[in-house]
């Protein structure tokens, strides 16, 4: 095994920031590198070293006072310059009266930026000077020139890049940009001089901004620079929080604030709903529409019904109260829930949202103590619990509920075949029934463990230009095909046999999965009949509602409601047409609608083999309306694939799944609900929403207005309730109760805002807007943007207990990072501007609209762990806590990949695993086996590490084990990207998102421009909606051109 300092770029060890012991993560500065052949990340020569004693950062101008505060190996020790007072070391600058970090440090982070809730109050920490090729400004022949910074020199200068590069990095605190000066202009007489960082030069005030005062990132008072570790960090947000979690529980009702999404944590339910089933954008809110209006953050519920627990969590209770059915409120029929107060000696019972009060039913009668609490409310789970489920009596069913009904729908066309697609679902299918392989799960009895719950059937369906149904009965040695070959008017042709219990027709199945692909390897029909397909299989499923999984690997051009090629991928406007992201087609949409109607969804596994157009728009719809999910293949590659294909019916099989769903939101009096936003069918306003089948994965968006004031004195209640048939066949009610406190001054309300949820919402919010009225992407970024300048400038005009000077951006405490996954909204497929099909479009914008508040913050922004410097305890159990130890994810932007380094990036979606091209031959020998010593003798289409008796081997495996357990709906399976190599390095530069990327800005570039947008505000300047000023900078749409 190799040693760990081989893990290290040429064998360089771990260097410790001195400022901050325990971050290991900052890049080393090189000692050595080679040159390497130019590639996507690196546009010209490969960079060089600099030699001893010369700064990494040559300047433009050499000046013996640009050198960095601290002297560290490899740089010039800081020398006395006219005019300018290098900071002594030791001696930190402090912007104003100095105060302990409000959150574990994620305040303290921000003192050089003042972004913090009280900004400009930590120590300044001086940084080492960031040491990456990424940052040169005018290099010099030989260094390579950023791959995400300045283009090459015949590139034409555009909104957003430096129309003047041979000028000195000035930042400006104030007036006008000087021509040619190197320091920035001085604000008031009693403010110094002080250098640009090249992070600063980045952040450069362009020809865009020359018409008011430039906006300032950097704090306008005597700092130093602002450096890109300024910037409120995600990864760190996240992993501060993290280790506090592993040892303690999260009580709902004492802690108000929950953690971030991502954060692996136990709910102790003490009456509020926990975090993972109900999120709210704020848990004390404004007593008035108005004081909400001065936050401008929306007010909303973001709901995960049936959302997994975690180990150590109580599970839900199940209640049955016989015929009589749970208590509910006569007036507005909410639910029994912990908040409703119990009076007249326990008789009556007074609803906590519309004030009504209710008799107490003779059956649940119970005497009240002194105090007004029920004698038994201690053994009654449905007055301690926030979240319970109520087994309901036969009032509640539309039809007799029975278990699930699983329907496979297989496509066995030719490209299907060809291309391994119809193996590798069948294979598929097998691993989700019984287990992959020879080690069957055995249960407690000895038996095979049921992998569906009991009472739940399956059946299976062929199809290319004809359907063929499968007798799979028990009592036959082997399956029977039915052909239907009527596909104008589809039926079932079979009345037994279609739908068994999968684990008595074991045999019968086995042996038909198996022999599918080579039935299907002569009839090569090239064409499949989608819609006769999914019309016979609502046939089947009519009278008893149900779940389709289907596959698809070719445009269904044949049959009813064939479809054609919409999208020839040539965009005059540079834009879409709207028509290409929905579908228009009656006979779709009322497949769909009949589907929602008897209780049926579908989930489709839709794989274009050769990358072509599938109409996901149209098809999709079908899924996305009857609240089942589309998974998509964008270019399958069996070998690659298959893994991650057959990961995904097993998940998709065998998670928590309800069927014939209603669902109702109640709220207090005072509140009304505005809007949903979700996959569901909802026939007028105010109607229950109506879902096929509802699943762990899935979460809805609710949205809030006042219609009065709210009393300060009593707190606001929200109840969700999802009427729903569970797989084993059991009609159920489950409640989802959530308080909120009511507050006269929206100011305290700031202290308790879900930035999650609120991130959620808006991006649900817009995915809604883009899909059903006729706004423009362009007009979603715009009022994204906007958006996000609503936010900062209403908590800089309304809340601010002190006066900031106006260079400085401050930001609420907990919205620190909003601004971050703004950028990364504007930035993902679904909204971003320039050229994507609208295949991955359209289906990553349904995907927002169906994502819970994990999966979104991944998929916003990504986790990115480095692991060529792990430290040996990384990947494994701690000690004392008894979790697995993970290392701290890094900031997703390419100045933070060292030479050398292998990274794992993660988004929820799919995880690329980026080795760098000098990477050490020992730590690839480790991770894939000994026979693998050089990138390029690895197998391109590796989707799962070797299990190896090497350690380092043995610690990544655990930390996949780890992510598997923290991610939605989408398997995990690595995709190599080596760099120089492998094509998916494109889908790796889009996760980096703090880069200047996408069709949009660099991290630092978006809060200047968010900051400008501010100031114009402030200052009444601010257009909006008429295309002037505003509209110029929040386009993205041909920025700048394609370097990836």
């Amino acid at each position: 095994m190799a040693d760990y300092a081989m893990y290290h770029a040429m064998g360089q060890g771990e260097n410790v920031d001195p400022n901050d012991p325990n971050r290991r993560t900052q890049p080393a500065p090189p000692q050595f590198q080679p040159p390497v052949a130019p590639n996507p990340y690196q546009q010209g020569g490969g960079y060089q070293a600099p030699p001893p004693g010369q700064s990494p950062y040559p300047g433009p101008v050499a000046s013996p006072g640009y050198a960095p505060p601290m002297a560290s190996p490899g740089y010039a020790p800081p020398v006395a310059s006219p005019g300018y007072a290098p900071p002594h070391q030791g001696q930190p600058f402090s912007p104003g009266p100095v105060s302990p970090a409000d959150d574990g440090g994620l305040a303290a982070q921000m003192g050089g930026m003042s972004l913090g809730a009280d900004a400009g109050h930590g120590t300044l920490k001086k940084k080492k000077k960031d040491r990456h090729a990424y940052h040169h400004v005018d290099a010099p022949a030989g260094s390579s020139q950023p791959y995400n910074g300045v283009p090459p020199p015949s590139t034409q200068p555009t909104a957003y890049l430096d129309s003047t590069p041979q000028l000195g990095p000035g930042q400006f605190a104030g007036g006008m940009p000087s021509p040619m000066g190197q320091f920035p202009a001085a604000v008031n007489p009693a403010f110094s001089p002080i250098p640009a960082s090249p992070a600063e030069y980045g952040a450069r005030t362009g020809s865009q901004f020359a018409s008011g005062p430039a906006p300032m990132v950097a704090p306008a008072s005597n700092q130093t620079k602002v450096s890109p570790d300024d910037m409120p960090s995600v990864p760190l947000s996240r992993d501060s929080v993290q280790p506090y979690f592993l040892s303690n529980m999260y009580p709902t009702f004492e802690r108000l604030v929950p953690p971030p999404a991502t954060v692996a944590f136990a709910a102790f339910d003490q009456g509020n709903s926990s975090p993972k089933f109900a999120r709210l954008s704020m848990t004390n809110i404004p007593a008035t529409g108005e004081g909400l209006k001065t936050t401008s953050i929306p007010l909303g519920l973001l709901l995960q019904p049936l959302a997994p627990l975690q180990a150590g969590e109580a599970t839900i209770p199940v209640l049955d109260f016989g015929e009589a059915g749970p208590p509910r409120c006569h007036r507005c029929r909410a639910y029994i829930n912990p908040f409703m107060m119990f009076r007249s000696g326990g008789n009556k019972f007074v609803c906590n949202l519309c004030n009504y009060a209710n008799d107490t039913p003779m059956e649940y009668f119970c005497a009240t103590s002194p105090q007004g609490v029920r004698v038994d409310r201690d053994q009654r789970p449905e007055l301690t619990r926030g979240t319970v489920e109520f087994v309901v009596p036969k009032e509640y069913w539309t039809k007799e509920p029975v278990g699930m009904r699983y329907l496979f729908l297989i496509d066995a066309t030719q490209e299907s075949y060809n291309k391994g697609y119809l193996e590798a679902f069948c294979d598929g299918i097998l691993g989700a029934l019984y287990g992959s392989g020879s080690e069957e799960e055995l249960d407690e009895s000895g038996e095979p463990a049921r992998k569906i719950p009991p009472g739940a059937k399956v059946g299976f369906v062929t199809y290319d230009q004809e359907v063929h149904f499968y007798n799979v009965s028990p009592a036959l040695e082997q399956a029977q095909m039915m052909i239907m070959p009527d596909i104008e008017d589809p039926f079932v042709p079979l009345g037994q046999g279609l739908f068994v219990d999968p684990y008595e027709s074991k045999a019968v199945i086995t042996s038909l999965l198996s022999r599918l692909p080579q039935m299907f390897s002569t009839v090569k029909n090239p064409e499949p009949a989608l819609l006769s397909t999914l019309n016979s299989a609502v046939a089947a499923l009519e009278k008893t509602g149900g779940k389709i999984f289907c596959s698809l690997a070719a445009l269904p051009t044949w049959g009813p409601g064939r479809l054609f090629m919409r999208d020839d991928g040539k965009h005059p406007a540079g834009e879409p047409d709207k028509k290409l992201f929905s579908t228009e087609h009656p006979a779709w949409r009322k497949i769909a609608e009949k589907m929602v109607s008897i209780g049926v969804g579908i989930d489709f596994f839709m794989a274009a083999p050769t990358g072509g157009y599938l109409d996901i728009a149209t098809i999709g719809y079908v899924a996305a309306t009857t609240g089942g999910e589309t998974f998509y293949y964008p270019n399958f590659i069996a070998p690659r694939d298959s893994t991650k294909l057959s990961l995904e019916i097993r998940h998709a099989v065998q998670r928590e799944t309800g069927y014939q769903a209603l669902m109702k939101v109640r709220c207090s009096n005072g509140l009304q609900i505005s809007a949903y936003h979700g996959n569901f069918v909802q026939h007028t306003f105010g109607a229950d929403l109506e879902i096929g089948v509802l699943d762990t994965d899935k979460a809805i968006g609710v949205t809030f207005s006042y219609d009065a004031k709210l009393d300060p004195k009593l707190d606001a209640h929200f109840q969700a309730a999802l009427l729903y048939t569970t797989a084993s066949g059991q009609r159920r009610v489950r409640c989802i109760n959530v308080i909120a406190g009511v507050s006269d001054n929206p100011k305290e309300c700031l202290k308790f805002i879900d930035q999650d949820a609120v991130c959620a919402i808006l991006a649900k919010e817009a995915s809604t807007k883009l899909a059903t009225t006729s706004a423009t992407l362009k007009d979603i970024r715009l009022g994204l943007t906007e958006k996000t300048i609503d936010v900062l400038a209403g908590y800089r005009k309304n809340f601010l207990s002190q006066a900031h000077p106006p260079g400085q951006l401050v930001m609420p405490e907990l919205l620190k990072e909003f601004s971050m996954y703004m950028l990364a909204m504007l930035k993902c497929r679904a909204f971003k501007g320039g050229s994507e099909t609208t295949d991955r479009r359209v289906h990553e914008m349904r995907l927002i609209r169906s994502m819970g508040a994990l999966e979104l913050s991944l998929y916003l922004y990504p986790r990115m762990i480095p692991l060529h410097n792990l430290q040996p305890e990384d990947g494994f159990p701690d000690d004392k806590t008894g979790h697995l130890r993970m290392p701290p994810a890094v900031r997703t932007s390419f100045s933070r990949v060292e030479p050398g380094g292998v990274y794992l990036v993660d988004n929820g979606q799919q995880c690329i695993l980026w080795m760098h091209a000098q990477t050490s031959p020992n730590l690839i020998a480790d991770l894939f086996g000994e026979d693998k010593t050089t990138l390029q003798s690895l197998d391109a289409y590796t989707s799962t590490l070797p299990v190896l008796q090497t350690h380092l081997n043995a610690q990544v495996r655990n930390m996949m084990e780890f992510l598997k357990a923290m991610r939605g709906s989408k398997a995990l399976t690595i995709q190599l990207a080596r760099q120089g190599v492998d094509g998916a390095e494109y889908e790796f530069a889009r996760m980096l998102v703090e880069d200047r990327n996408n069709e949009a800005q660099s991290y630092v570039d978006w809060l200047v421009h968010i900051h400008k947008g501010v100031q114009l505000e402030l200052a009444g300047q601010r257009k909006r909606e008429d295309g002037s000023e505003l509209g110029a900078l929040s386009s993205f749409t041909g920025l700048r051109p394609s370097y990836w």
